[in-house]
């Protein structure tokens, strides 16, 4: 089968997202910032541009790493939060919470060290992902700040996907649709 594209401008950059069959209806555009430091670094600054204070960055592991570094970078901070999935024999007094995911088969885990939740009581925290679609691994985050004592102040996101173009409480860049098994958007 021939590999089908969606083209689209984020933050003034255009490119063609690969579209990825999720069923035998549907299919995503597969968003990557991995590798691409023009797209992250015009990225981070647009949500900058849209967020309101805070005082921490937080986001999972892995697609959220660089737009939330890179954002962090450009607004001087000196640290960010990041939600594993798995725990490493650094952390210590751990938080877990379930994550379920349109991207991934099966159940997955957030861990959080329990020295970045310390940091985070009573603070500002700001969520971060690159797409948000279902809004699960967005929940997950909320769930981790609000068990170290956190208060959400904001969710960022690259791209919102299907009903999470809805939501009123997202800052995203732009809206990436969903595709029928043709690769015609819905």
């Amino acid at each position: 089968m021939e590999q089908k594209y969606y083209k689209m401008n984020i933050a003034g950059c255009e490119r063609a997202l690969p579209l990825c069959p999720l069923n035998d209806k549907l299919m995503i555009g597969a968003f990557v910032i991995f590798g691409d430091p023009e797209l992250t670094t015009a990225c981070a600054q647009a949500l900058l541009d849209r967020a309101p204070e805070y005082d921490y960055i937080i986001t999972a592991e892995a697609k959220g790493i660089p737009l939330a570094h890179e954002m962090a970078r450009l607004a001087g901070n000196q640290k960010y939060m990041l939600a594993r999935k798995g725990p490493k024999l650094y952390m210590r007094d751990i938080l877990d919470v379930a994550v379920h995911s349109i991207t991934t088969a099966k159940e997955q885990h957030l861990y959080l060290d329990g020295y970045d939740a310390a940091l985070m009581k009573g603070k500002r925290i700001l969520v971060v992902d690159d797409v948000i679609s279902t809004g699960e691994s967005l929940k997950s985050l909320e769930t981790l700040v609000e068990a170290a004592g956190g208060i959400v102040c904001g969710r960022c996101a690259i791209l919102a996907e299907g009903d999470a173009q809805e939501r009123p409480d997202l800052i995203y860049l732009e809206k990436l649709p969903l595709f029928d098994a043709d690769g015609q958007p819905l």
